[in-house]
């Protein structure tokens, strides 16, 4: 079981929200997620709890392609914690730290948001639907033992192409995302003698933010995926997974360029997975080329 991918549920409102080109972003985020793991069959745990905490530094700027904004970002997790559960018939508890995957996303406004600098971004009378997309990318950085039950790595590569949509409507933007995990095999499993293979897992998030004011919104995010089914050494797949997750974010101004964000979610249901509850808080720091 991987902690650091159990706890990292995406819920990213205002995630194609437009922006000038040779916008940088840098902030730095800690988070704290605590909760039951309903672990597959392929793993003889049950009765799973785990309490992780996670800082990640963040970088990000957005560019132009072919007209239209661009953005890429790059995640540089941390992560520590400890997990209890019940091993067959004995009682274990196990501590972790180390670094976690780093998470890289590429995404493109299609449609509504072209690549504007800010002078004339500054100038947009009013806001447009955007249609974008995006290619999530997770490499295996973590920290991984093939002797261990429990890592914080994952030891494979994952991708997640998606869609998404976000519609203003006044001071509201509805947002809809629809995707899919991918997986490449994990070929040292457990003991470095199996191979864990996992379906694609379909992710859909919602989300109804509102402006409060210039740099101040707050947001209801919701999210579930499905599907997933894990297999070792070709033997009959586990059980889909199917959970759902709900939240809040709020977005508060600090000084010029500065704001702080506030997220906190929970498992509302799940058979295969993580139903933890789920804090954090971020600094976020914005510049412009020349400002």
């Amino acid at each position: 079981m991987y902690l650091a991918c159990a706890a990292a549920q995406d819920l990213e409102p205002r995630a194609y929200s437009a922006s000038p080109v040779a916008t940088s972003f840098a902030g730095v985020a800690f988070g704290r997620s605590s909760g039951d793991i309903a672990f597959d069959p392929t793993l003889p745990i049950t009765d799973a709890k785990a309490t992780l905490y996670s800082p990640v530094l963040g970088l990000g700027r957005t560019f132009g392609v072919f007209g239209r904004q661009a953005l890429f970002t790059v995640a540089l997790p941390y992560a520590w914690g400890d997990a209890s559960g019940n091993v067959g018939d004995q009682q274990q508890r196990v501590y972790r730290s180390g670094l976690a995957d780093i998470r890289t996303r590429f995404s493109v406004n299609l449609w509504g948001s072209p690549a504007m600098n800010l002078e004339e971004f500054s100038r947009r009378s009013h806001r447009k639907p955007i249609l974008g997309t995006s290619l999530t990318m997770s490499s295996p950085t973590g920290q991984y033992g093939s002797t261990k039950l429990i890592n914080i790595g994952t030891n494979r590569w994952s991708f997640k192409p998606e869609l998404g949509l976000s519609y203003p409507v006044k001071k509201v933007d509805l947002d809809l995302y629809v995707g899919a995990w991918f997986f490449t095999d994990n070929g040292s499993f457990y003991m470095g003698r199996s191979s864990r293979s996992q379906k694609p897992l379909t992710a859909v998030q919602a989300h109804i933010s509102y402006m409060v004011k210039r740099g101040f919104w707050v947001a209801f995010d919701s999210t579930w995926y499905g599907g997933g089914a894990v297999t070792v050494d070709g033997g009959t797949p586990s059980e889909r997974q199917a959970n759902t997750r709900l939240g809040g974010t709020v977005s508060l101004p600090l000084a010029k360029g500065q704001s702080f964000k506030l997220s906190y979610s929970s498992g509302v249901s799940g058979n295969v997975g993580s139903k933890f509850n789920t804090i954090s808080g971020g600094w976020q720091y914005v510049w412009f080329d020349g400002h």
